[in-house]
């Protein structure tokens, strides 16, 4: 088991002193190699969620671990792609890549290496020498994404990373993030509003209620399984196994919320 969450739950104290129930009791527990989506209405603890996974927040209740160790902060072994980019402006796309790695003291060649590989990885191997701001906001994001491949982590934590995009921008990346999932085996927890991008990646969908929340349903996805051959982009959508398993997931977050 690559990833055991047992009973976590988390509460937050306002400025005015009243008690917030983020998130209430949730156990969870994902395999090496798995694709979890996660959605859910906007404040259902998603992020919460993910942030307690990522070690930024300690849960108020519960034990989460990874390979059967507790989590006890931020670590290597876990890498978080965020919904915005968070480039340094004045470095340029390579060097954004491999900074995490110089903090850890990396040496010069092996950063270079580490780097290179990740941009090729992505596709932004001729923009190696560009700045962020000379980029769009897909390739962007594919260098965000690029960073945390060059520091291989175990498990990749994405919150919403392609919210913000245009929708041929977003299903390019979706494609390109399936590629990286299915050559590099990473275990990947992707949150999205997104019910169509969650089954269009995701071996599981986990839908969550509204706050405090509780995981409501957990459901395997095998579309491209039936087929007998990985399906993606349009040909997965025209399926009607897609159709019935969007409106399904749709209404049971409909119901949650209710």
């Amino acid at each position: 088991m690559k990833l055991s969450l047992d009973g976590i739950s988390q509460q937050y104290v306002t400025d005015k002193g009243e008690t917030i129930d983020a998130l209430g009791a949730t156990d969870l527990e994902i395999d090496e190699g798995q694709f979890v989506c996660v959605v859910g209405s906007s404040g259902c603890g998603k992020s919460t969620l993910l942030n307690i996974i990522a070690g930024f927040l300690e849960p108020t209740t519960g034990t989460v671990k990874m390979d059967g160790e507790a989590i006890a902060g931020p670590a290597r072994q876990r890498g978080v792609v965020f919904q915005q980019p968070t480039l340094f402006p004045w470095l340029t796309v390579h060097k954004n890549v491999e900074f995490g790695l110089k903090i850890k003291g990396v040496s010069a060649a092996e950063r270079e290496r580490k780097a290179s590989e990740a941009l090729a990885t992505v596709g932004l191997a001729d923009f190696h020498e560009s700045k962020p701001y000379e980029l769009s906001g897909g390739m962007q994001q594919r260098t965000q994404i690029a960073r945390v491949l060059a520091n291989d982590p175990e498990i990749i934590l994405m919150d919403e990373p392609f919210g913000a995009l245009d929708a041929i921008t977003r299903e390019k990346l979706q494609n390109d993030l399936l590629d990286l999932s299915r050559e590099k085996k990473k275990t990947i927890f992707f949150i999205t509003h997104s019910v169509d991008e969650a089954i269009v990646l995701g071996d599981r969908v986990i839908v969550m209620s509204p706050r405090p929340g509780r995981v409501v349903r957990d459901e395997p996805i095998g579309i491209s399984k039936k087929y007998g051959r990985p399906l993606r982009g349009a040909e997965l959508r025209e399926t009607p196994e897609f159709a019935e398993m969007r409106d399904s997931i749709a209404a049971s977050i409909g119901m949650a919320a209710a």
